[in-house]
């Protein structure tokens, strides 16, 4: 009881005023840390992950001390998923002097929008989410702990083809960074592989809403697998109108925007078999000690609740940003030169999710891709994985 009470006390420090900057010890005591994310809208289930794992790292850090004797205080910004609404949290943060870094964005056209402002005020994100190529390519200040989309769409196209035997497939995107991202990755290695794409058609979100005339469209091609890169909500709509509505008997899978229980929920019974791409997952027999002990954690804090590939990612964003205000001290330029120098496995952080360590651009490329299945109304792991010798086989 006390945690949770604990937990509720930093959600509600939340929505108070921050105080005036050129007052106060207290203030001058606490370190800042933002998160950004879609709280609102139709990703907030993305969002819910987000601020549910920042609260509890950064109350388990406050109540071991703090960073070097100082409480963390954290901001937590709804940038609703929305491009416009990004840039302008970006530019509220960056303008924070108290800022001294942010976690986000989720959304790879939010961090895109984002980073503009970041970079420009040097000071550095580090997205637990987006996984388009551009995010981090020529951004300083710009890091992700998470694998580009490059790497997911050709790990799909070869798991479609070699774990799965499909031979046909309609592409389903959402018209935005990461759907379009994830598609032509997909396709351009379809393509090398001799697997055929029979249709692409795009859609929007929050706008698309009946997904039957575009399904009935692709029918005649008779494909035999439907791949989605979008979020969970329109995916859960594409799904269940070509099983249920129309009764296609197909193969549904699709990346990791699917990753969250929202879409089980939104596709029912049609999401029973739906293979999906995930940078993480519990509960795959070979959980490490610092996910046993988050997954316990979480779900103390969060009566019950299980934590989610969001979440493990968030957490570990917001611990490797804790090393790094430790090594250096709340300094923008100096956390982003810290962060910077972690380009080996020696050097990497290891938390939940792996051992997260960049390249020369802010890229993380020392993590595997995971396979999850629908699996009695939940998202388990798929019994076929891939490994990234398999890929490189012919």
């Amino acid at each position: 009881m006390q945690r949770k009470l604990s937990l509720l006390a930093l959600a509600l420090a939340l929505i108070v005023p921050a105080c005036n900057k050129n007052g106060g010890t207290q203030e001058a005591a606490e370190i800042t840390i933002a998160v950004a994310g879609p709280m609102t809208g139709s990703g907030a289930a993305f969002g819910e992950q987000i601020r549910n794992a920042a609260l509890l790292k950064t109350q388990e850090v406050n109540d071991a001390g703090g960073i070097n004797g100082k409480k963390v205080k954290l901001l937590v910004e709804d940038d609703k998923g929305d491009t416009k609404e990004a840039t302008n949290v970006a530019r509220k943060l960056a303008a924070d002097k108290d800022v001294c870094i942010i976690i986000g964005h989720f959304n790879s056209t939010c961090t895109n929008a984002a980073k503009v402002e970041y970079n420009r005020k040097e000071v550095v994100s580090i997205s637990a989410g987006s996984t388009n190529v551009t995010v981090c390519a020529g951004n300083p200040y710009t890091f992700r702990n998470l694998y580009r989309d490059d790497y997911q769409g050709t790990f799909l196209a070869h798991y479609a083809k070699k774990k799965l035997g499909l031979k046909k497939i309609a592409v389903f995107y959402e018209n935005d960074d990461y759907g379009k991202g994830l598609m032509n990755s997909f396709k351009e290695e379809a393509d090398k592989i001799g697997m055929a794409v029979v249709a692409t058609d795009s859609f929007l979100r929050e706008r698309t809403q009946d997904f039957k005339p575009l399904l009935q469209k692709v029918m005649a091609a008779e494909p035999d697998g439907v791949f989605v890169a979008g979020l969970y909500n329109e995916a859960a709509l594409i799904c269940k109108s070509a099983k249920t509505d129309l009764g296609m008997n197909v193969t549904f899978f699709g990346g990791d925007g699917l990753t969250d229980d929202k879409f089980i929920e939104i596709a029912g019974s049609a999401a029973e078999g739906a293979l999906i791409t995930t940078p993480f997952l519990f509960n795959t027999g070979n959980d490490s000690p610092e996910a046993v002990k988050f997954m316990g954690d979480y779900r103390k804090a969060y009566n019950g609740k299980e934590p989610g590939t969001w979440a493990a990612l968030t957490y570990d964003a917001i611990g490797q940003a804790i090393e790094a205000i430790k090594a250096v001290g709340p300094d923008r330029r100096k956390i982003r030169e810290w962060l910077a120098a972690c380009t080996t496995l020696e050097k990497g952080y290891k938390g939940v999710t792996g051992v997260t360590y960049f390249d020369e651009e802010g890229d993380c490329y020392s993590k595997p891709i995971y396979v999850a299945v629908v699996k009695g109304g939940k998202m388990v792991p798929a019994p076929l994985q891939m490994t990234v010798e398999e890929i490189k086989k012919n």
